[in-house]
């Protein structure tokens, strides 16, 4: 696990995020590849303007949006940089 909470977060068009990381690290990531299924709490997420309302919760380390959806640091870590999760890191 990489364990780098997000710091920095800004939305961008097409469910798109930049974002960075407390060791400096700085991506855009694209929310499709991580939520298949926008359902639930992610259902929301497809309206652009709600989208937008997303923030970093520094007490979590990660982003979230106003109904309490949140992604993995370590997952939006792992896009941003471009560096697989290896499974025995689970």
């Amino acid at each position: 696990m990489f364990l780098f909470d997000v710091t920095q977060v800004h939305a961008l068009p097409n469910r798109h995020l930049d974002l960075t990381f407390e060791n400096g690290v700085h991506g855009i990531v694209e929310i499709d590849r991580i939520v298949k299924n926008y359902t639930g709490v992610f259902e929301p997420l497809l309206q652009d303007d709600y989208f937008k309302q997303v923030s970093v919760n520094a007490e979590l380390g990660t982003i979230v949006w106003p109904n309490g959806a949140d992604l993995c640091p370590d997952v939006l870590y792992s896009q941003a940089a471009g560096i697989p999760i290896a499974a025995d890191s689970l």
